[in-house]
């Protein structure tokens, strides 16, 4: 294992961020929820389409589908991590997973309404090759940086992705705003192009962390019952430690609740933005950069007030803000007030999120061999939490007929996971009175 703090390998960490962003932003964020809600919106069924035979709400299919995806890899990344940590091939799973993500987005490419299975297929799939990768990514982080460096290498990788990201997306912007430019004439073009070029960029940057970071001892041999046993073993290990660790078990619970929010509302917004409020694909996309470019400063900023203040207290601070944000959307009329909400949630959006996975690191034990068992605790946490944030915005949707309602249900996960934070921040105190 290479030394600690090394900045090339911290910079070729950060680039997978930078690969995989391009999905976040062009597939989850912006172009594609617009393409897909115009497309499944016709005069004769209005928003419900057809999937299977089964007739659905357009975005509470797509919300569903994610939900799947979610799950799927919830259930599976137990005992994916168990196979890293067994066989010290990470690496490899990271290669699987980009892979799987890029040439699932290139799928996309021959998403229309007559092929409606295929494109949410493609979509779901993608999602999972984004997630397994972001695990694997995620627990290099207490292997390449020291704790005290940890907070400024994880805002590091968020930047890094949101540039990233924006570039691209300025990339696809472009091809979609200005079709007649390139002599296109078939207005599904353009979008379609756009998920093409995320895999191409997804799988090209990735070579950047692939050939930097520490490569393990891959082992190739038959995956046997014991090895994919071990895999909820591991997680079952993880949850019997965690009795012993109250501070860490608090920031589980606070971050299980808050997540259900605040990813929610990352994979939700541009079909709100498009289906309540009728932004249309152009000030959609400008929308969504705004966020980007601003969470770059956010993630810089909650790294820099974690150090004056501490982790804890700044997560208070953005969860209150978060509730906030839900109230003022669901109230939220015209585009102008949707742009200054957008700026409010990209500012705290790239911040908790970092500042999520850098403490998480912090109260890790250091003298844990088996990060990726923890971090894929960590990540089941958050994947069961979109799971049941994404279902009950569905759920919601289809009964209510209004997003709106779906908003203010994310208001109430926002406030649970605001009191075991306040809970959290008495712990921390009383463990550390106890342990000087």
């Amino acid at each position: 294992m290479e030394q600690k703090n090394d900045k090339k390998v911290i910079r070729s960490w950060a680039f997978f961020d930078w690969a995989n962003s391009a999905y976040n932003l062009v597939i989850t964020s912006t172009i594609f929820p617009t393409y897909y809600t115009i497309i499944t919106t016709t005069k004769e069924h209005g928003d419900k389409v057809s999937f299977f035979g089964r007739t659905f709400t357009n975005t509470a299919l797509s919300n569903y589908a994610l939900s799947v995806a979610y799950l799927i890899m919830a259930l599976a990344l137990p005992i994916l991590s168990s196979i890293a940590d067994y066989r010290g091939n990470k690496k490899v799973f990271m290669k699987i997973f980009t892979y799987i993500g890029g040439i699932a987005c290139m799928g996309l490419y021959f998403f229309k309404l007559d092929t409606l299975e295929l494109g949410i297929i493609c979509f779901a799939i993608a999602a999972m090759g984004y997630i397994g990768g972001v695990l694997f990514n995620n627990s290099y982080l207490p292997e390449i940086a020291t704790v005290d460096q940890q907070d400024t290498v994880s805002a590091k990788g968020f930047s890094y992705g949101y540039v990233g990201s924006v570039l691209l997306q300025i990339i696809c912007f472009v091809f979609v705003l200005k079709p007649e430019l390139f002599g296109i004439t078939d207005l599904s073009f353009p979008p379609r192009l756009s998920f093409l070029l995320v895999g191409i960029w997804w799988i090209g940057f990735a070579q950047i962390p692939f050939k930097k970071l520490p490569a393990g001892s891959p082992n190739y041999s038959a995956i046997n019952k014991s090895v994919v046993r071990s895999g909820f073993q591991e997680l079952s290990k993880v949850w019997k430690q965690l009795s012993h660790m109250k501070v860490l078990k608090m920031f589980l619970l606070a971050f299980f609740f808050y997540s259900m929010g605040v990813q929610t509302i990352m994979l939700a917004a541009a079909g709100f933005g498009e289906k309540t409020l009728q932004l249309g694909t152009s000030k959609l996309i400008v929308t969504i950069l705004i966020i980007q470019l601003v969470a770059i400063l956010g993630a810089m900023m909650m790294s820099h007030f974690a150090k004056k203040i501490g982790n804890v207290r700044v997560l208070i601070f953005v969860v209150l803000v978060w509730i906030a944000a839900c109230y003022c959307a669901y109230f939220i009329t015209n585009e102008y007030q949707f742009y200054g909400l957008a700026a409010i949630v990209g500012l705290i959006m790239g911040g908790i999120q970092s500042l999520s996975r850098s403490t998480y690191s912090k109260y890790l034990p250091s003298d844990t061999p088996d990060t990726a068992s923890f971090f894929s605790f960590y990540d089941v946490t958050e994947k069961m939490a979109i799971v049941i944030g994404l279902f009950s915005f569905a759920y919601i949707e289809e009964a209510t007929g209004d997003m709106r309602n779906s908003i203010i249900a994310l208001a109430s996960f926002f406030i649970i996971g605001l009191v075991f934070l306040l809970v959290l921040k008495r712990v921390e105190v009383r463990a550390a009175k106890k342990a000087a």
